[in-house]
């Protein structure tokens, strides 16, 4: 049996070990958690999750231990397990901006790091996830935390030089998607239609235009193109878009999120 551990049992945190509990894995992993706020640990009993009572707690029973905390309180949990956490211990970071060698230089020299970005699709199995590892983390050990995330969504293993702009990419993106879709139902509202109409056609339309970004083989450019009928509604909605410069305002966003994510990691 291999303990998995979680210091913080969040909406993150929560949404993981739901997709250990809910995989082929779960016969293999042994779950613990802490939170700072116990009551919330009482959601985990559907995991039948053993309840720790400090972060060092599940660093001593856990060979991965899976920080799903906020940046902010990074610091504070890592002076709390240093004295515990050994050279085979696997840390899994989810915290936006963090690096590997700051984890290590809190903790223990070269210490094994996983570096992941997730998103709150988590919680319904649809996350879209990035990872990338320290070399100290053997290929076994990421294999399992691949499987991990492989269990509550899609992942991808990128560039560790690149943790920080993947951000705005899959990590934030939710965020963004939402606000989009929030002037649509908005503008729905505005011109009579109610508001659950609204919602459930444009959410189905963002499903099925993913579905069309990854399962179609077209470009993006083309996708656009078989919506666009030479003079329509669409063409006319476009060039209004454009003129609000949405693709330079979404770079202008991407790089702000990026901006601050290098910020959190001085």
């Amino acid at each position: 049996m291999i303990n998995v551990g979680f210091i913080g049992a969040g909406n993150m945190g929560y949404a993981i070990m739901k997709g250990i509990a809910g995989s082929s894995m779960n016969d293999k992993i042994r779950l613990h958690a802490f939170d700072v706020y116990a009551p919330i640990l009482d959601r985990l009993d559907e995991f039948s999750a053993v309840k720790c009572g400090s972060a060092a707690e599940v660093v001593e029973k856990c060979g991965y231990v899976f920080l799903a905390i906020k940046p902010q309180q990074l610091d504070e949990v890592l002076d709390e397990i240093a004295g515990t956490v050994t050279k085979d211990t696997v840390i899994v970071s989810i915290c936006a901006g963090i690096t590997d060698e700051y984890i290590a230089s809190k903790t223990v020299e070269g210490a094994k790091v996983v570096l992941v970005m997730p998103n709150t699709p988590l919680l319904l199995g649809e996350g879209a996830t990035a990872l990338s590892r320290s070399d100290s983390v053997s290929d076994e050990e990421f294999e399992l935390v691949c499987s991990i995330f492989g269990s509550c969504g899609e992942y991808a293993v990128i560039a560790k030089d690149k943790m920080k702009e993947i951000i705005a990419i899959n990590g934030s993106s939710p965020a963004f998607i939402y606000l989009y879709a929030q002037a649509f139902v908005d503008y729905a509202k505005s011109v009579g239609i109610g508001e659950d109409v609204a919602k459930t056609l444009f959410a189905k339309s963002l499903v099925g235009s993913a579905k069309m970004i990854t399962d179609s083989g077209k470009t993006i450019d083309e996708l656009i193109t078989m919506v666009s009928s030479k003079g329509g509604t669409t063409i006319a909605g476009l060039e209004k878009l454009r003129e609000g410069k949405l693709s330079e305002t979404v770079e202008e966003c991407c790089k702000a999120c990026t901006k601050r994510a290098y910020e959190l990691s001085k």
